[in-house]
């Protein structure tokens, strides 16, 4: 019976744990004004007859905080990667020196800086819906399970103070995220 109990709650917590981590995953995809490699992360380059991701075929560094530089591991690529950031639809506009390809990442307006900030706001409700939907799952499991009263409170208690831990996680990583976007 304990362990039925042990691994209802390991496993909320692991679901818990993972919706932090989905949040932190997306919040990489929300740019913060500096240039950062991850924003090329979803650039498709066709290599060879078939479509590998940029990073597979080219160092991407930030020499400073207003510049990504793309340096292909094949100078003849560097065509089809200044098309494909294009087509990314990413609204940069690489440009091609021969040897690399470089990308200044324009300063956010104050609009889309509180644009960001909602998008960032939005996702750590959706972060908090899913640590809120697990506590829920959770404790249907521990009712179905043959529990005294006692034991029944005492473990959705275990569950709601997992749910409040990160419920206060993604509050933080969010706080982290705003700051993030909308320094100037």
């Amino acid at each position: 019976m304990n362990e039925e109990v042990d691994f209802i709650i390991e496993s909320t917590e692991d679901d818990m744990i993972g919706a932090v981590k989905h949040l932190r995953k997306e919040y990489v995809n929300i740019r913060a004004g500096k240039a950062n490699p991850a924003m090329l992360s979803g650039v498709l380059v066709p290599y060879y007859g078939s479509m590998t991701p940029l990073h597979q075929v080219s160092n991407i560094n930030t020499p400073d905080a207003q510049t990504i530089s793309v340096q292909p591991f094949e100078k003849s690529l560097i065509q089809e990667i200044e098309r494909a950031i294009m087509n990314a639809n990413l609204g940069f506009n690489p440009m091609n020196n021969g040897e690399s390809v470089v990308i200044n990442v324009p300063p956010l307006t104050e609009e889309r800086r509180k644009d960001l900030s909602k998008q960032a706001k939005s996702e750590a409700e959706e972060a908090k819906i899913g640590v809120r939907n697990t506590r829920r799952n959770a404790n249907a499991e521990l009712k179905k399970l043959d529990l005294s009263e006692d034991m029944l409170k005492d473990n959705e208690e275990t569950v709601q103070q997992l749910t409040d831990k990160y419920i206060v996680e993604i509050d933080k990583v969010y706080e982290v995220k705003d700051k993030e976007i909308m320094k100037v």
